[in-house]
């Protein structure tokens, strides 16, 4: 599921072509609640075999102080960072909840930041919104308490991704963070997922910080 269906599109054909996967793609902006509560509700039945939901819809936008920020800017932040996984996770909690019932073992797993657990300047509302998804995550934990759904927390430092050209609609500025040192790449953070949810049964990876070696802390990289 994502915005943007040609990328889905064709991720699904290399999916089938390595690994023989039929894939499902779906179209879809989380931040609107009542379409995704359409999708959900005339995909039922492919939908219904969810065992594993992996949140990773998220955005920076903007690198401001507070008093500077822009209101759009915290809008869409706090919709797709938060919001959005809300209501994912609770579209999805009925079938995870009847599959874990019937024996299979079922994980949600979410993709926070190291953002959400050690702030820094002009991070505000980016931060905010990362800490309330480690504060869901725990809570989530518990809610689920005995369900036999695992719920597990990853925690990225620095990854290369396209979150960075967002931030800053700035391609030259977006390439300076990453400058002069080797930072995660999405497949390193797809890596960990994998680690976590093929664990056996009995094991729960509740919260996975994974940083690039040249970064020993928000704000404190070492580059060449």
């Amino acid at each position: 599921m994502a915005r943007r269906l040609d990328r889905l599109q064709a991720l699904a054909t290399e999916l089938s072509a390595q690994n023989g996967v039929t894939s499902h793609c779906f179209e879809s902006d989380i931040r609107d609640r009542l379409s995704l509560e359409t999708l959900f509700s005339r995909s039922e039945e492919i939908f219904s075999d969810t065992k594993v939901l992996v949140n990773s819809a998220g955005l920076a936008k903007g690198l401001d102080p507070i008093q500077r920020g822009k209101v759009d800017d915290w809008d869409e932040m706090i919709d797709t960072n938060l919001k959005g996984l809300l209501y994912v996770t609770k579209s999805l909690l009925p079938h995870l909840l009847r599959n874990s019932a019937s024996g299979a073992v079922c994980h949600i797993v979410n993709i926070g930041s190291s953002a959400g657990h050690w702030v820094y300047r002009k991070g505000n509302i980016y931060c905010a919104t990362k800490a309330a998804v480690h504060a869901f995550s725990e809570s989530l934990r518990l809610d689920l308490h005995g369900s036999g759904i695992r719920v597990t927390e990853i925690v990225p430092g620095i990854v290369k991704t396209e979150a960075s050209k967002v931030r800053f609609g700035d391609e030259e500025r977006a390439e300076a963070t990453y400058a002069g040192m080797v930072p995660l790449s999405a497949q390193d953070v797809a890596d960990a997922v994998l680690w976590s949810v093929s664990r056996p049964a009995h094991v729960n990876v509740q919260e996975l910080v994974i940083f690039p070696t040249a970064q020993s802390a928000v704000g404190m990289v070492s580059r060449i």
